[in-house]
Protein backbone atom coordinates (compact mmCIF):
# COMPACT_ATOMS: atom_id res chain seq x y z
CA UNK A 1 0.00 0.00 0.00
CA UNK A 2 1.47 3.19 -0.73
CA UNK A 3 1.85 6.15 1.83
CA UNK A 4 0.52 9.46 -0.02
CA UNK A 5 3.29 12.65 -0.30
CA UNK A 6 2.76 14.79 3.00
CA UNK A 7 2.06 11.80 5.73
CA UNK A 8 4.31 9.73 7.50
CA UNK A 9 4.42 6.51 9.39
CA UNK A 10 5.86 5.45 12.13
CA UNK A 11 5.74 2.28 13.45
CA UNK A 12 7.34 1.52 17.60
CA UNK A 13 7.12 -2.02 18.24
CA UNK A 14 3.19 -2.50 18.11
CA UNK A 15 2.19 1.45 18.14
CA UNK A 16 2.24 2.98 15.12
CA UNK A 17 1.61 6.41 14.30
CA UNK A 18 0.63 8.41 11.19
CA UNK A 19 1.09 12.10 11.04
CA UNK A 20 -0.21 14.38 8.33
CA UNK A 21 -1.18 18.13 7.49
CA UNK A 22 -4.27 17.72 10.00
CA UNK A 23 -2.65 16.37 12.84
CA UNK A 24 -1.87 12.59 14.10
CA UNK A 25 -3.55 9.05 15.05
CA UNK A 26 -2.05 6.33 16.69
CA UNK A 27 -3.33 2.89 17.28
CA UNK A 28 -1.74 -0.19 18.94
CA UNK A 29 -1.90 -3.43 16.93
CA UNK A 30 -0.78 -6.29 19.39
CA UNK A 31 -1.43 -9.06 17.03
CA UNK A 32 1.74 -11.33 17.67
CA UNK A 33 0.72 -13.38 13.78
CA UNK A 34 1.43 -9.82 11.72
CA UNK A 35 4.34 -7.86 10.96
CA UNK A 36 4.33 -4.30 9.81
CA UNK A 37 7.16 -2.94 7.30
CA UNK A 38 8.02 0.29 6.02
CA UNK A 39 9.80 0.69 2.61
CA UNK A 40 9.95 4.16 1.65
CA UNK A 41 6.74 4.93 0.69
CA UNK A 42 5.15 1.60 0.88
CA UNK A 43 3.41 0.06 3.47
CA UNK A 44 3.49 -3.58 3.68
CA UNK A 45 1.67 -5.89 5.92
CA UNK A 46 2.90 -9.07 6.74
CA UNK A 47 0.89 -12.14 8.34
CA UNK A 48 -0.40 -15.50 7.37
CA UNK A 49 -3.87 -14.76 8.11
CA UNK A 50 -5.86 -13.05 5.33
CA UNK A 51 -8.32 -11.35 7.43
CA UNK A 52 -5.56 -10.40 9.89
CA UNK A 53 -3.62 -8.55 7.07
CA UNK A 54 -6.97 -7.29 5.45
CA UNK A 55 -8.27 -5.85 8.85
CA UNK A 56 -4.79 -4.09 9.50
CA UNK A 57 -4.63 -3.02 6.16
CA UNK A 58 -7.84 -0.98 6.38
CA UNK A 59 -7.22 0.62 9.77
CA UNK A 60 -4.01 2.02 8.44
CA UNK A 61 -6.14 3.49 4.98
CA UNK A 62 -8.52 5.05 7.57
CA UNK A 63 -5.08 6.63 9.34
CA UNK A 64 -3.91 7.58 6.45
CA UNK A 65 -7.51 9.57 5.15
CA UNK A 66 -7.45 10.86 8.49
CA UNK A 67 -5.08 12.49 8.64
CA UNK A 68 -5.23 13.97 5.33
CA UNK A 69 -8.77 14.97 5.44
CA UNK A 70 -10.51 14.33 8.65
CA UNK A 71 -14.10 12.47 9.45
CA UNK A 72 -17.10 14.35 9.77
CA UNK A 73 -20.62 12.74 11.27
CA UNK A 74 -23.61 15.42 11.27
CA UNK A 75 -27.12 14.17 13.01
CA UNK A 76 -29.79 16.29 13.49
CA UNK A 77 -32.07 16.11 16.80
CA UNK A 78 -35.29 15.59 16.43
CA UNK A 79 -37.97 16.41 19.59
CA UNK A 80 -41.83 16.04 19.44
CA UNK A 81 -42.41 16.28 23.02
CA UNK A 82 -39.70 17.97 24.95
CA UNK A 83 -36.69 20.34 24.21
CA UNK A 84 -34.11 19.04 25.12
CA UNK A 85 -30.32 20.58 24.99
CA UNK A 86 -27.08 19.25 24.73
CA UNK A 87 -23.37 20.48 26.51
CA UNK A 88 -19.88 19.51 26.20
CA UNK A 89 -17.78 19.16 29.13
CA UNK A 90 -14.55 17.90 28.82
CA UNK A 91 -14.65 14.17 27.43
CA UNK A 92 -18.49 14.28 28.50
CA UNK A 93 -21.60 14.69 26.33
CA UNK A 94 -24.80 15.85 28.79
CA UNK A 95 -28.47 15.36 27.98
CA UNK A 96 -30.85 17.84 29.31
CA UNK A 97 -34.47 17.64 29.64
CA UNK A 98 -34.86 14.41 27.11
CA UNK A 99 -38.84 13.89 27.11
CA UNK A 100 -38.81 15.99 30.39
CA UNK A 101 -36.73 13.90 32.09
CA UNK A 102 -35.48 15.64 35.85
CA UNK A 103 -31.84 13.13 35.38
CA UNK A 104 -29.40 14.10 33.32
CA UNK A 105 -28.16 11.81 30.73
CA UNK A 106 -24.51 11.39 29.52
CA UNK A 107 -22.59 10.05 26.47
CA UNK A 108 -18.92 9.57 26.88
CA UNK A 109 -16.35 11.28 24.32
CA UNK A 110 -13.69 9.14 22.95
CA UNK A 111 -10.13 10.00 21.81
CA UNK A 112 -9.50 13.58 20.42
CA UNK A 113 -12.80 13.46 18.80
CA UNK A 114 -14.74 17.39 18.49
CA UNK A 115 -18.33 17.85 19.10
CA UNK A 116 -20.12 20.97 17.91
CA UNK A 117 -23.61 22.11 18.85
CA UNK A 118 -25.29 23.97 16.97
CA UNK A 119 -29.32 24.70 17.35
CA UNK A 120 -30.77 21.38 16.01
CA UNK A 121 -27.56 20.07 14.24
CA UNK A 122 -24.72 18.13 15.97
CA UNK A 123 -21.45 17.79 14.07
CA UNK A 124 -19.20 15.38 16.11
CA UNK A 125 -15.13 15.52 13.87
CA UNK A 126 -11.87 14.29 14.15
CA UNK A 127 -9.22 12.47 12.31
CA UNK A 128 -9.57 8.86 14.43
CA UNK A 129 -12.50 7.03 12.41
CA UNK A 130 -13.16 4.34 14.65
CA UNK A 131 -12.81 7.26 17.81
CA UNK A 132 -16.05 9.01 15.92
CA UNK A 133 -17.93 5.77 15.27
CA UNK A 134 -17.65 5.27 18.60
CA UNK A 135 -18.42 8.20 19.93
CA UNK A 136 -21.49 8.40 18.18
CA UNK A 137 -22.91 5.12 18.75
CA UNK A 138 -22.42 5.89 22.36
CA UNK A 139 -24.39 9.57 22.07
CA UNK A 140 -27.31 7.77 20.03
CA UNK A 141 -27.32 4.89 23.03
CA UNK A 142 -27.80 7.65 25.54
CA UNK A 143 -30.62 9.03 23.50
CA UNK A 144 -32.59 5.33 23.45
CA UNK A 145 -35.71 5.75 25.01
CA UNK A 146 -37.38 2.86 27.27
CA UNK A 147 -40.59 1.16 27.86
CA UNK A 148 -42.20 4.00 25.28
CA UNK A 149 -44.11 3.41 21.99
CA UNK A 150 -40.77 3.55 19.61
CA UNK A 151 -43.82 4.61 17.02
CA UNK A 152 -44.99 7.75 19.34
CA UNK A 153 -41.68 8.25 20.39
CA UNK A 154 -39.44 9.10 18.32
CA UNK A 155 -36.68 11.61 20.02
CA UNK A 156 -33.29 11.51 19.04
CA UNK A 157 -30.90 12.00 16.72
CA UNK A 158 -30.67 11.31 13.32
CA UNK A 159 -27.82 10.75 10.57
CA UNK A 160 -28.01 13.46 7.96
CA UNK A 161 -26.78 11.99 4.97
Amino acid sequence: MEIPNGITITIDGTLVKAIGPKGEVEKCFETLESKIIINRNQVEVESNNKAIKGTIESHLRNMMFGVQYGYIKRLKLIYAHFPFTLEVKGDTLTIKNLLGEKLQRTSKIIGKTKIDVKEQEVTISGLDKEAIGQTTANFKRALHIKRKDCRVFQDGAYEIV
